[in-house]
């Protein structure tokens, strides 16, 4: 085929669109040039743009927010308990950070404190007096630093998820000591709402808003010179992507916090997908909050040991429906050795509950002081468990060491306390680190007050009675922020079963409604060692418990809890959203039954006791005596007469041969 007749061939096709565009661009042309919203849209004149989503401002903290009402950009209001305390803890580390350099920070609220050395040493004095004048600016003045003002030597700070940009505006506002704050984000209509939100709260010379991928983003900052001092990840459900990156771009001791809201998979719901997320298992037990937390802490740290770093733990929080981590990042091979007898496997028994831990790894030393590392000796149980005979789960691993440092806890309560008018949120802050500083920092996990009583079937005591009882005894015992009836005890489960034991002998338990296979029949079947007291003690009631502080907080709002993921253009807001959660609550459960309904169903039913001539209820009986009485239908269940009607004390109308219907539950 010649040249001439393959381009007349091609151009055949392309002929009518050629035709149609000429008559458009004339059309065009005649009509004048088009509007800039169509230029925007690459749409033509005569379509319409659709209308901008309707916008919401909201003030948290000192910053005030602009979102839009469709769910474009992720904004959950129950969270500022939350982003509070961060900026707690985030000023508590740049007090401690900048003040190694010499230089004092200045928090909105708080009284200038002078600090007065005594004892010291002549060397000392004269170690200080240098610092001393070192520190001082030309003036005289020691070098501070402010809130809202670029501190050279200030916290680099990184929000690798910053939807809204809320947060990294709050650090700009409200926390002092600070060099920048890099508020990324991946969507570009997050970023565009950053950067409107930052110059209304005009912070634009230290919120830096960015578009790329949280972990491109920490990739490209592994050098030590590029590495940020504060790293803050909040995604929506789960970190585990970001963790690898996170662990590297963060500073040799720098702060790195983490938040976590999948717990359906950190609480024990899926154990495979927990491990394949975290490299753990997770047990469905009660102490189920904290274990989420040891196993976040237990990632976190395994990711760290890959480039010879490290993680310790300053404080870790169980709230509302996430726990949120917040660690300092270090550097060192010898310490990184010591990271595997910091971890420990959990065997839990599926019956009685009692756990027992199992730590991977030794460290002992010698008398020459060095560390010697080796593989620890196991397992600390037997094939079945030796209070009831049920068998062992077994989970982890799990971060074994202390999930808080008590002293900088101590700190971050003490400015909080001292300055409560800085947060909305400053009571519950008060409450829930009350309980942190009370807990036992050696005791993994903990036993709840209703599971140790439903598993012999007693009574549950009072939780100042058992909390007695174990101080008697000898142990120490303490509550946990995690859960309202925790009890974290160092007393070993034999001694824990040997009080339960002596309290089911003061409210004793029927015995023959007991299975013998049951945990509870071979629980109440050994004797007890141990001889209870359980006399209330004064140092029995918790600090906190004694002042009323709000420690365990109720529901903060009516639907509250995480919110729908943030989707383009806002396909997930619609109006109908809060009608269908109102039609969706509760979809499991039946309607309740009428009465005379339900004594007409149970009617139907033939009296087994009748039928052996030992029911004693007559025409009392909601069953039917009749020797021809209806065959029930297969889905109805056959119940027995006296365990399921509740006993009808007998009245004129029984007296007079009248029928009385079943009572109500």
């Amino acid at each position: 085929m010649s040249h001439a007749r393959t381009v007349l061939w091609l151009s055949r096709p392309l002929r009518p669109a050629r035709i149609l565009c000429r008559a458009q661009f004339m059309e065009q042309k005649a009509q004048g040039p088009p509007s800039p919203p169509a230029m925007e849209n690459g749409t033509r004149p005569c379509e319409e743009r659709p209308p901008a989503a309707p916008e919401a401002t909201i003030t948290e903290g000192a910053a005030k927010i602009v979102f839009p009402n469709a769910n474009e950009v992720f904004y959950n209001p129950v969270q500022e308990f939350n982003r509070d305390l961060t900026c707690a803890v985030i000023t508590e580390f740049a007090r401690t950070h900048l003040g190694a350099k010499g230089i004092q920070i200045k928090v909105p609220g708080e009284k200038d404190l002078q600090k007065v050395c005594v004892n010291l040493s002549e060397q000392e004095e004269e170690k200080a007096e240098q610092k001393e004048d070192e520190n001082l600016t030309p003036g005289g003045q020691p070098r501070t630093a402010a809130v809202g003002e670029i501190c050279e030597e200030g916290l680099r700070v990184l929000e690798g998820l910053a939807a809204s940009g809320l947060r990294s505006i709050r650090f700009a506002l409200e926390i002092p000591g600070l060099q920048s704050v890099v508020a990324n984000d991946a969507s570009a209509r997050a970023v565009e709402l950053i950067d409107r939100n930052v110059h209304l709260n005009g912070v634009a010379h230290l919120v830096q808003p960015n578009q790329a991928d949280a972990r491109m983003l920490m990739y490209q900052h592994q050098k030590a010179s590029e590495r940020f001092d504060v790293i803050d990840l909040d995604p929506y459900g789960s970190p585990a992507p970001f963790l690898d990156a996170a662990v590297q771009a963060v500073s040799d001791g720098g702060l790195l916090c983490v938040t976590c809201t999948d717990m359906a998979v950190l609480a024990g719901n899926s154990g495979e997908t927990c491990y394949s997320k975290y490299g753990a298992m997770a047990l469905k037990s009660r102490a189920c909050h904290e274990m989420a937390l040891r196993i976040v802490l237990h990632s976190l740290d395994l990711h760290a040991n890959c480039y010879q770093r490290f993680v310790v733990p300053l404080l870790s929080i169980s709230a509302d429906f996430y726990v949120r981590v917040f660690v300092r990042v270090f550097t060192g091979q010898a310490k990184v050795k010591s990271s595997a007898s910091k971890q420990a496997l959990v065997y839990q028994c599926v019956g009685c509950g009692a756990f027992y831990l199992q730590r991977l790894g030794r460290a002992s030393g010698d008398p020459a002081g060095r560390v010697k590392f080796s593989a620890a000796c196991g397992p600390p149980v037997t094939p079945e468990c030796e209070h009831c005979g049920q068998r062992h789960q077994l989970g982890g691993p799990m971060w074994a060491d202390p999930i808080h440092d008590l002293d900088f806890v101590g700190r971050v309560l003490e400015a909080v306390t001292t300055n409560p008018g800085r947060f909305h949120t400053s009571k519950r802050i008060q409450g829930v680190l009350s309980v942190v500083t009370e807990e036992l920092p050696d005791v993994p996990l903990y036993y709840t007050l209703d599971h140790l009583s439903s598993t012999i079937h007693c009574n549950t005591p009072s939780l100042l009675q058992l909390r007695s009882a174990l101080l008697h005894a000898g142990f120490r015992v303490s509550l946990s922020h995690a859960c309202k009836n925790a009890v974290k005890t160092d007393a070993p489960p034999l001694a824990l079963w040997d009080i339960m034991r002596c309290w089911e002998k003061e409210c004793p338990v029927k015995r023959e409604r007991l299975s013998e296979t049951s945990p509870a029949f071979r629980i109440l079947a050994v004797e007890p060692r141990l001889k209870a007291n359980f006399n209330i003690r004064e140092d029995a009631n918790p600090s906190s418990r004694q002042q009323g502080l709000k420690r365990f907080q109720a529901n903060p709002e009516a639907n509250w809890g995480p919110r729908p993921r943030a989707r383009p253009g806002g396909k997930a807001a619609r109006k109908d959203l809060e009608e269908r959660r109102r039609l969706l609550q509760n979809k499991r459960k039946e309607p309740a039954e009428d009465p005379a309904q339900r004594a007409a169903r149970l009617k139907t039913f033939p009296c087994k006791r009748f039928k052996e001539g030992t029911c004693q209820r007559g025409d009392q009986c909601c069953y039917s005596h009749s020797p021809t009485a209806p065959v029930a239908s297969a889905d109805a269940p056959l119940t027995d007469c006296p365990e399921t009607t509740p006993k009808i004390l007998p009245g004129p109308e029984a007296a007079g041969g009248g029928t009385a219907g079943p009572g109500v539950d």
